[in-house]
């Protein structure tokens, strides 16, 4: 008889600014890990950055003696600004995120008007995960799935028995994911969740956020039967049409995220700020009517 493979232990931190969630992803205490989403703060306000989000994760990693293997993100983020370079730089690891982050580059390039030497073709990341992509965190073994939709270049990570869906799915009371971004598509978001969706119905499911209704407590875990019975956007019985419709009236009505100008243009450079000018500072651009 054959040993079932080893399961995925899951650490979610929530960082409440963002109501973002980072995972720690590894089998056993002292075994490889990979962290997922992180989150490094920045005030808007001030333009300061601080590290308190990122701290967490490197506590746990090093309580738990983890090494880490991979940096992963879902996507380009338009709601926070990773800290993958600061995790690699304190803990080690690859970052990575699906290959078609440079439809997202190409786009954005143009919409900041970026430095000439701004490359397009993904080159910020250690590596680029193409759909259907094995990968290995020790005993642990990773696919990707492209779930377009929310972004062009949104992924998912199934790892063992969990799937980390990204910006695809929240809770069932609070539904699905925008799809007004640039390159966003509300039907190919309905087409990318019920691919996750038909994985079997114990299959874990992790949101990358929450925002909670009716001051119920922050809660980030699922699964498929879960989603398919209760979610308010995709459940079952709802139609690609319905969902379509609902997706672009909502949409037209929400306010774009407070972070979105400047996490987008960090992002999509994996993490790091821009090139500095001649007085030593990073800026962000601010496009004025452009968004």
């Amino acid at each position: 008889m054959t040993a079932s493979a080893p399961q995925p232990q899951v650490h979610g931190i929530v960082d409440p600014a963002t109501w973002t969630v980072t995972y720690v992803v590894y089998e056993k205490e002292g075994a490889p890990a990979a962290i997922i989403d992180s989150v490094l703060d920045y005030d808007p306000k001030s333009g300061r950055t601080r590290t308190g989000s990122a701290d967490q994760v490197i506590a746990f990693v090093k309580e738990k003696r983890l090494q880490v293997e991979w940096i992963l993100e879902t996507h380009a983020h338009a709601d926070h600004i990773t800290a993958a370079p600061y995790l690699k730089q304190t803990l080690g690891g690859k970052t990575a995120i699906g290959d078609r982050i440079t439809k997202v580059q190409s786009t954005f390039k143009s919409i900041f008007n970026l430095e000439p030497g701004f490359a397009t073709d993904g080159r910020q990341f250690d590596h680029l995960l193409q759909d259907g992509e094995s990968f290995t965190i020790g005993n642990l073994t990773g696919r990707v799935m492209y779930v377009p939709g929310h972004t062009p270049a949104c992924v998912a990570y199934q790892i063992g028995n969990a799937v980390f869906v990204g910006d695809t799915l929240f809770m069932p009371d609070v539904g699905t994911a925008r799809c007004d971004f640039p390159g966003g598509d509300a039907r190919a978001l309905f087409n990318s969740v019920k691919k996750i969706l038909s994985l079997p119905p114990e299959t874990r499911l992790f949101m990358c956020h929450d925002y909670p209704p009716n001051d119920r407590p922050v809660a980030f875990e699922s699964t498929v039967a879960e989603q398919r019975a209760k979610n308010i956007h995709v459940r079952d019985g709802i139609s690609e049409e319905q969902f379509v419709e609902m997706r672009t009236k909502r949409d037209a009505m929400l306010e774009m995220p407070v972070l979105i100008l400047p996490s987008v243009q960090v992002n999509i450079r994996a993490g790091q700020m821009p090139p500095r000018d001649g007085n030593g500072i990073a800026y962000l651009k601010i496009p004025v009517n452009a968004l």
